[in-house]
């Protein structure tokens, strides 16, 4: 047991690696982790919408765009467009393999969220996309302000499930050999445990990764609870207080 406590749980090694957790590895993740969410939402957004359309040349691009991301390894995608473009780009980025860490990540979140957001607007009823074409809606904006929203709603708790996801796998940029400032949480921990031989740095980063998922999974349980059981409203009118529960359909079910 003691053997154990040394190894995993050394408090020496812990407190000197968690100041540069928390003031380089931490900020560094959240960067890698928020900005590939936001570039691969817009960019998923946009495959989703081709899928759906009724013209084969946008179809099967988005198709085949998809079928290649999700199918590769998340680290081969990396290595691959962090060493490949590296070599490529580098008169844009110059030796910085920090932007194209984000853009692999970027590019991988996207084929995700492609299909999450194909599947919630596909969930959405026909029957919302006629009323508002049968209203004087032209199809692109019956999707863009009735259709597309629903979709994104009903997908919320996928959607943060999909940036926890990206928060793990910020640690793969490591392979890349970013610079001192760059490192993010596992990096971090990796290079104290390298020096000192010991895993009590691994396992402090480990704490701080919960320290992110864990609320956010509750968040997920939160949501789709939420979603799932609808919000009660009341009339303000007395004649007309009854009671309605809003489903997840936005169907509205008297109490």
């Amino acid at each position: 047991m003691d053997q154990f406590f040394s190894t995993f749980l050394d408090w020496e090694y812990i407190w000197q690696v968690f100041p540069d957790l928390l003031k380089t590895g931490l900020l560094n993740t959240l960067i890698l982790a928020f900005t590939s969410a936001v570039i691969g939402t817009v960019l998923g957004m946009v495959v989703a919408v081709m899928g759906l359309s009724t013209k084969a040349w946008l179809r099967w691009p988005a198709r085949l765009y998809t079928d290649i991301f999700r199918g590769l390894p998340a680290i081969l995608t990396i290595l691959v467009i962090g060493q490949g473009l590296g070599t490529l780009a580098r008169d844009v980025v110059g030796t910085n393999p920090y932007p194209l860490g984000i853009l692999a990540l970027s590019l991988i979140a996207a084929a995700y969220i492609g299909e999450i957001f194909r599947a919630g607007i596909q969930s959405v009823e026909k029957g919302q996309l006629e009323a508002s074409r049968a209203l004087g809606m032209t199809y692109s904006k019956a999707m863009l302000l009735v259709v597309i929203p629903q979709g994104v709603r009903r997908v919320l708790p996928a959607l943060v499930n999909q940036f926890i996801s990206l928060v793990k796998d910020s640690s793969l940029v490591y392979f890349l050999g970013l610079l001192s400032e760059q490192r993010e949480l596992f990096r971090i921990g990796q290079d104290l445990a390298a020096n000192t031989g010991n895993l009590s740095p691994l396992v402090a980063a480990g704490f701080v990764y919960l320290v992110i998922t864990v609320p956010l999974t509750h968040l997920v349980n939160y949501i789709d609870k939420k979603l799932r059981t609808g919000r009660k409203v009341r009339a303000d009118d007395p004649d007309e207080g009854d009671a309605v529960e809003l489903g997840a359909g936005g169907r509205a079910v008297s109490l």
